[in-house]
């Protein structure tokens, strides 16, 4: 069986790699086994980090539909309750970004919801 030199891919390898870490500090950014260690690191941040985006778009648009609505003299779970009962199908992300691009609009939606 041939001999397999390793040495090209290897260097390929690694200078993906160090591209990849480009940016970090120190022997972070120069090294294979500190930057490969950044880098699963930082992999992993980023898969948590979006499914907190999720978590954290909706607590933000239940904020501002809870000030809109008390704006409205509604509070958020009534609102939302009124909103089920009425039928309207609209998401919290559609519902807050009517809130705060059109308040004449969401006031009305808001007496559709209080009319239930």
């Amino acid at each position: 069986m041939a001999r397999v030199k390793r040495g090209v891919t290897a260097h390929q390898r690694h200078k993906r790699l160090l591209d990849a870490a480009e940016g970090r500090r120190g022997t972070r950014s120069r090294l294979i086994r500190p930057a490969h260690e950044a880098l699963l690191h930082a992999m992993a941040y980023s898969y948590v980090g979006r499914k907190q985006r999720k978590r954290q778009m909706r607590a933000l648009w239940i904020v501002r539909l809870n000030a809109a609505a008390r704006q409205n003299g509604l509070t958020y779970g009534r609102f939302v309750a009124g909103l089920r009962s009425a039928g309207v199908a609209l998401d919290r992300k559609v519902l807050a970004d009517i809130a705060v691009r059109d308040a004449t609009t969401f006031a009305r939606i808001v007496e559709v919801a209080r009319g239930q």
